[in-house]
């Protein structure tokens, strides 16, 4: 249920609201837009009477109940797009963001040149992995903790934010230098984890599961936020689908839904939906045209030697053609890239 309430309120009244809510045993949050505020309470509401708290509470324009389990994500509670700051780059809406690096940090030299690379060519922020989730126990599994400080050393010498995944709540404190937090497909419903970065004071990247819909990844979402987490970033990454002649079956048309059933901003990342180099660019360029806030591309400096997913990854040549493609297109989209 939300209540939107009428302009120039002062604030101590809004504050005697919510608290007569919370001391009645509800939730509440409170959405500050540019049209109007809005307090959404969470909890069982079947038994409130809304026109009754409409006609009873001067700061109450009007109320409305919410039938998606989702509340906080809820683009009815907060019309207006969240916008994610990162350092200097901005991902939300009018904002095309790209980011890019390794599937997985290998070596000092790897991670630096990769990095001055991409930033070369235009990305705002730097990937790479060093706790890696993989299939197979005997499949690299990252280069973890010396990782990390692989992409600190990149992150100083270039500048860019740095974006790294996260794979179990023990290690929250590794991640304090990392910039954007990753949670990965296979975490997308790791409730005990989605709680604990929901309680970090940085963005988090919440990656849509290989085989969860819509609803799930909002719902995913809604328990970082619910835990005081505002900063989230949505990214469609493919799902399984029957089809086997790609890695993952891209889901262009989850990208246009979110934008209208959410107010978090949403990326793409057209390496993992495809898993094949070649359609990464033209999926790249979809992603764009559909209204995505960004994509996450895996790129390397010799993807044929890559220690992870080469196949999908672009050499820097190829990057930096793709972004120069990208700028003309969001020009015309009139994006800020």
């Amino acid at each position: 249920m939300v209540f939107v309430l009428n302009p120039k309120v002062r604030e101590e009244k809004i504050e005697r609201f919510i608290h007569e809510w919370e001391q009645k045993g509800f939730s509440t949050i409170l959405s500050v837009g540019t049209e109007h505020t809005a307090d959404c309470l969470i909890g069982n509401t079947a038994a409130v009477d809304l026109d009754h708290v409409v006609q009873t509470n001067d700061i109450v324009a009007y109320g409305k109940r919410i039938t998606e389990q989702y509340k906080a994500v809820n683009r009815t509670v907060h019309e207006d797009d969240t916008i994610v700051h990162v350092g200097n780059i901005s991902i939300g809406e009018g904002f095309f963001t790209v980011i890019s690096g390794p599937c997985s940090v290998e070596s000092e030299e790897q991670i630096l040149k990769i990095a001055r690379s991409v930033k070369a060519s235009g990305a705002k922020a730097l990937r790479g992995g060093v706790f890696k989730p993989r299939s197979s126990p005997y499949a690299f599994q990252g280069k973890q903790a010396e990782g990390l400080e692989m992409l600190r050393m990149a992150k100083r010498e270039t500048g860019l934010p740095i974006v790294s995944e996260i794979m179990n709540q023990t290690q929250i404190d590794l991640f304090e230098d990392v910039d954007i937090v990753q949670v990965g497909a296979r975490n997308m419903q790791n409730f005990d984890l989605l709680k604990e970065v929901g309680k970090l004071k940085k963005p988090v990247l919440l990656k849509r599961g290989l085989a969860n819909t819509i609803d799930e990844l909002l719902m995913s979402a809604e328990y970082i936020v619910s835990a005081g987490n505002s900063q989230v970033i949505l990214c469609e990454r493919g799902i399984r689908t029957f089809e086997t002649m790609t890695r993952n079956t891209f889901d262009l048309s989850a990208v246009v839904l979110l934008k209208q059933k959410t107010h978090l901003p949403v990326i793409a990342d057209p390496s993992h939906a495809s898993g094949i180099r070649s359609l990464v660019p033209p999926l790249a360029k979809a992603a764009l045209a559909v209204g995505a806030d960004g994509i996450m591309v895996e790129t390397h400096n010799d993807p044929a030697q890559a220690l992870s997913d080469g196949a999908q990854s672009l050499d820097l040549e190829q990057f930096s053609g793709l972004m120069d493609e990208l700028r003309i297109r969001a020009a015309i989209e009139k994006k800020e890239m």
